[in-house]
């Protein structure tokens, strides 16, 4: 039954990714990839306090399937991330391709620390 939950995640993340992306990315006019970095951050955010809920016994191994594996899974995601800065670099923008490698290892590293902070602070 562990495969339902992750599914059931899933389910939920993809079309929240596809979403979030469309609404981000509409309201910047950049080749800046904001959306896909946003679910990604976002995601980090989600696993952290996962992570540090978990650590403190407060998130069961489902919650964790669910929310963890299937949810961050499917809204996360490091194959668009890697393609579109790729693209900036191709079409010259390596600047914009370098700040978002940067930006994305910065701001996921931070969000998942500040997860796992919030859940210590709530839980620990």
């Amino acid at each position: 039954m562990n495969w339902l939950l992750v599914v059931v995640g899933a389910m939920v993340g993809a079309p929240l990714r596809y979403l979030t992306d469309r609404t981000v990315q509409t309201r910047h006019d950049t080749v800046f990839p904001w959306g896909t970095f946003t679910v990604n951050v976002v995601g980090c955010l989600i696993l952290g306090v996962l992570t540090g809920a978990a650590a403190a016994g407060a998130a069961s191994s489902h919650l964790q399937l669910l929310l963890g594996t299937g949810l961050c899974g499917a809204l996360t995601t490091y194959s668009t991330f890697s393609y579109e800065t790729l693209r900036l670099a191709e079409q010259g923008a390596r600047l914009l391709a370098a700040a978002n490698v940067i930006a994305s290892i910065a701001a996921g590293l931070g969000a998942a620390f500040a997860g796992a902070g919030v859940a210590q602070v709530r839980w620990g």
